[in-house]
């Protein structure tokens, strides 16, 4: 019979429990034992290799972005190096209250919040642990006088110098040039941006964007040893691998002609737009809007008036580039694609005679001339001199039941994509009766398609929204003879010493069929509605002394005043470029349009137009 515990000797039970804690110590002994062999004989390589990469730190060296150039070779955007204010968070006090003081008063200097401090320490570090974080760029040298003066209250901080993008003509073709930013967290699931890291900086408008592959470089990595602080050692750099910097690009820009647009525009005061191209090519010699914006200010944060001037002004939108996004009516600069869809499809020939009484009456519906006047019979050729609209609205209402005239307008590129080589495009409306009654069935509008709309089209009026880029593309159709080309502004990609590595010329969209005595027709009554009295410009165009084809545009635009439009084809009657211009508010056609595309035109002939009294026609 076996003794109860509590009947056991004093002696036994002290023994038992020895005995317990003796194997239970046994066995931990064992078991460290064996994860001391563990991590020494199985694991030793890999903890060591991590022991020594812990006595490393890397850093990704930026590489500068190529140059972006104009077809000349002058710079219109490089680089110049910035200051950047940098912290070491691994020097920052391990006190909380004392780190807090440290960074409210670094934020204080460059007018951050403690908040946004501790956001962009946070974002960086997620990126690169241990990196010096880059609080902001483009620091005085007030400020960093003060920091090397007060080192003491800020340790860690330090001044480095980076890349910013460097614009030496200021605003001069900003909407073609675009900018550049920090790549955003979207981009960076996108394919082009996917081994980027986030604080990159990737091309954001323009060419910029669009060629930003070529323009943006290889980064470079440094590696350097540091002691159990984190700090560098002496002679401790193990690996430097310089950036490879971006290649250079060369633009279609004529530095002249570009500046010459500007000014033109900048000169009248009012929103608007040119456009200058070679018709056979397509290289566009130069592409602006107004009111414009200077690009440097995205090279440093933005203040609430900057940002409220560039992005929440719906009226003046100096972002927005008129040339290739506008929506707009086009006047009477339209009625060139009216005479070829009526001459190609045998409406009229070239000798056909239209009466032009002053006005037409549809319906009960009066259309007239602008100014009340009446001219008469007319064949094609003056009633392009003097802009009847009277002509045009007979070619309209012959043409509404057809499909001619949007035919001919869609395959000269009103309304669709052209290929340009800018991110932001405005495919446009060409109306028609398709589009109408869909929107009729849909209870969108109040009336189907009817031949007031045709007649309206055949004018540049009505629901028409087209923008300066597709009426060159179709005024370059007519002048080379039907190719309608791809315009670009991608000139070459080139190395630092000029050697071109790619070449951009795209092929034309496609061949449209003119017969050559339509054009010849349609390019004399250009000609002397720009240049004879009493054309509609003879009054602005009479004393050039380059022979031009070109046409007026008075476009009338709900809630605005009329809209100046101008088209030009230089030298006639073989031209090499087709230049527009439109002014919002800016009046008749000859009155604003075509004095800024004279303007442009004597810059690229570099030569001056004389004086010639006013003979022609207000449109």
């Amino acid at each position: 019979m076996f003794a109860r515990k509590d009947q056991m000797p004093e002696g036994s039970r002290l023994s038992l429990r020895i005995a317990v804690l003796g194997g239970v110590a046994v066995a931990l002994f064992g078991i460290l034992s064996f994860r001391l062999w563990n991590l020494q004989i199985l694991s030793g390589d890999k903890y060591l290799a991590e022991a020594k990469n812990n006595r490393t730190r890397s850093f990704k060296v930026i590489a500068p972005r190529g140059d972006i150039l104009d077809r000349d070779g002058n710079v219109l955007v490089d680089n110049r190096t910035s200051l950047a204010l940098q912290l070491n968070t691994l020097k920052l006090p391990d006190d909380p209250v004392e780190e807090r003081a440290e960074l409210k008063r670094l934020g204080s200097l460059v007018h951050f919040s403690l908040r946004r401090v501790r956001r962009t320490i946070r974002e960086e570090e997620e990126v690169a642990a241990g990196a010096p974080v880059t609080i902001r760029r483009d620091v005085g040298y007030d400020l960093i006088a003060y920091i090397e003066e007060n080192q003491r209250k800020f340790p860690g901080v330090a001044v480095q110098r980076v890349f910013v993008r460097h614009y030496p003509d200021g605003t001069l073709g900003a909407h073609v040039l675009g900018t550049v930013g920090e790549v955003s967290e979207e981009e960076l699931k996108e394919r082009p941006y996917k081994h980027l890291e986030s604080g990159d900086e990737v091309g954001k408008a323009g060419v910029e964007y669009t060629y930003d592959r070529y323009l943006r470089g290889q980064p470079g990595l440094t590696k350097i040893q540091v002691n159990a602080l984190g700090q560098p050692t002496p002679g401790g750099q193990l690996v430097s691998d310089p950036p490879t910097p971006g290649e250079n690009l060369k633009l279609t820009i004529d530095p002249e002609v570009q500046a010459a647009g500007e000014a033109a525009l900048a000169s009248r005061g009012l929103p608007g737009a040119f456009i200058s191209m070679n018709v056979d090519n397509g290289q566009i010699l130069g592409l602006g809007s107004f009111p414009t914006f200077d690009p440097t200010v995205f090279t440093k944060p933005m203040t609430q008036k900057q940002v409220n001037d560039l992005y929440r002004d719906p009226v003046l939108a100096p972002l927005f580039d008129r040339a290739t996004e506008g929506a707009y009516p086009t006047g009477s600069s339209f009625k060139i694609i009216t005479a070829l869809a009526a001459l190609e499809n045998g409406v009229i020939t070239p000798g056909t005679t239209i009466v032009d009484n002053g006005e037409l009456i549809v319906g009960g519906q009066s259309f007239h001339n602008a100014g009340e006047a009446s001219y008469g019979a007319l064949t094609l050729v003056p009633a392009l001199q003097v802009s009847s609209d009277v002509f045009f609205y007979t070619l309209g209402l012959d043409m509404w039941d057809s499909n001619d005239l949007q035919e001919w307008a869609h395959k000269l590129g009103i309304g669709r994509p052209s290929g340009l080589d800018l991110p932001e495009e405005f495919e446009g409306l060409l109306p028609s009766r398709q589009w109408r009654d869909q929107l009729f069935k849909e209870g969108l509008t109040e009336r189907p398609w009817s031949a007031g709309d045709n007649i309206q089209l055949a004018t540049g009026q009505g629901d028409l929204q087209t923008n300066p880029l597709q009426m060159a593309l179709a005024y370059a159709a007519l002048g080379n003879g039907g190719r309608v080309v791809t315009p670009h502004v991608g000139m070459e990609v080139v190395d630092a010493a000029g050697r071109v590595l790619k070449e951009f010329a795209p092929k034309a969209r496609r061949k449209v069929h003119i017969d050559p005595g339509s054009r010849a027709a349609i390019l004399e009554g250009l000609h002397e509605a720009a240049q004879v009295a009493p054309g509609t410009a003879a009054g602005v165009f009479g004393g050039f002394k380059v022979p031009i084809a070109g046409k007026t545009g008075t476009a009338e635009r709900p809630g605005h005043a009329d809209q100046s439009w101008f088209a030009a084809l230089s030298p006639y009657p073989d031209p090499r470029i087709v230049t527009i211009a439109t002014i919002e508010e800016g009046g008749f056609g000859a009155e604003s349009a075509a004095p800024a595309v004279l303007q442009i035109l004597e810059a690229y002939y570099n030569t001056q137009a004389t004086e010639v009294s006013s003979a022609g026609g207000t449109e």
